[in-house]
């Protein structure tokens, strides 16, 4: 850790020490994906033999600091949620630290109509999970392309088509799928994200930004957000700078994106699924995951939000 992270640490510490007496309370129950618990990326040395997103001892080790946060909730990812199957399922694990599972990140093929059978498919086998462990939401996550050469114009439609199928099988099930604009993929940019918006069912899709990919895309966050806040069911509460570390996202109220605004228009409202604090993890990573999760909850300690004590 060098001498920069440890005071950032220091400082998130003290905070939470004194509660962040000066901010006007929020009504907002705010939850945190396990996405900064998994090590993504090759790591140095011989390959692992579990796949780190599906290692049983990231879920658990997830779960287990963020409950003792009192963070209102947790996404996982669904091959996460399915392979936690083989170790006897991670409702036990959820019970056990009494933290409630919101949603699961499920990557689908949205652009390429030879796969939206399989991508589908695939994806309510996830959601089928997320339902039997008393989960809310799907988050879709829209598959990766080379933006060099990617044609948005050509894909739209099929864009459209797999969202507004998806959509309704989730909705059948009575969960609520979210899309989730993500950078590197079929829909990534500002006109993008609002062609797919304004072309989809929102009857059977909703909204589920990430307002760190947003800021990283190109697009003002809080202007998205603003456009589209009735459809804003599910949110990834994610800061960005552009630095080195962490993907160029960075620990809450460190980076370019007004925070503040979006938990105001996020004040009070209610959703199917929950605003969740996010930050990837990349290796080397600066400081540990809990570490970056206290980091969050000062921030937002300070901004007038509440935990569960």
């Amino acid at each position: 850790m060098n001498r920069r992270t440890f005071h950032r640490t220091v400082s998130a510490t003290a905070l939470l020490a004194s509660s962040g007496l000066a901010a006007k309370k929020l009504s907002l129950e705010i939850g945190h994906t396990g996405l900064t618990w998994i090590p993504l990326g090759r790591p140095v040395g011989p390959r692992p033999p579990i796949n780190p997103m599906e290692d049983p001892q990231y879920v658990e080790a997830a779960i287990r600091d963020i409950s003792s946060l009192g963070f209102y909730g947790i996404e996982l990812f669904g091959n996460q949620i399915e392979a936690m199957e083989a170790h006897g399922g991670v409702g036990a694990v959820l019970e056990q630290h009494q933290l409630p599972l919101i949603s699961a990140y499920c990557g689908t093929n949205l652009s390429d109509p030879a796969q939206r059978k399989d991508g589908i498919a695939k994806t309510l086998g996830w959601a089928n999970l997320v339902k039997k462990y008393n989960g809310r939401v799907i988050v879709v996550g829209p598959n990766g392309v080379n933006r060099s050469t990617y044609d948005f114009k050509a894909h739209k439609d099929d864009i459209v088509a797999t969202l507004n199928e998806l959509g309704k099988a989730v909705m059948d099930m009575g969960l609520t799928p979210v899309l989730h604009q993500h950078t590197g993929t079929c829909v990534e940019t500002r006109d993008e994200t609002y062609a797919v918006l304004d072309a989809m069912d929102t009857r059977v899709m909703k909204f589920g930004p990430d307002i760190g990919q947003l800021q990283k895309g190109g697009s003002d966050p809080v202007q998205v957000v603003k456009d589209f806040l009735p459809l804003v069911q599910h949110m990834h509460l994610k800061d960005y700078t552009g630095g080195a570390e962490y993907l160029g996202y960075c620990p809450l109220g460190e980076g370019k994106v007004n925070i503040p605004a979006i938990l105001q228009m996020m004040n009070g409202r209610k959703t199917a699924g929950r605003v969740m604090v996010e930050l990837d993890s990349p290796p080397p990573q600066p400081v540990p995951a809990l570490e970056d999760a206290k980091i969050a909850k000062a921030y937002l300690l300070k901004q007038g939000v509440t935990f569960r004590s």
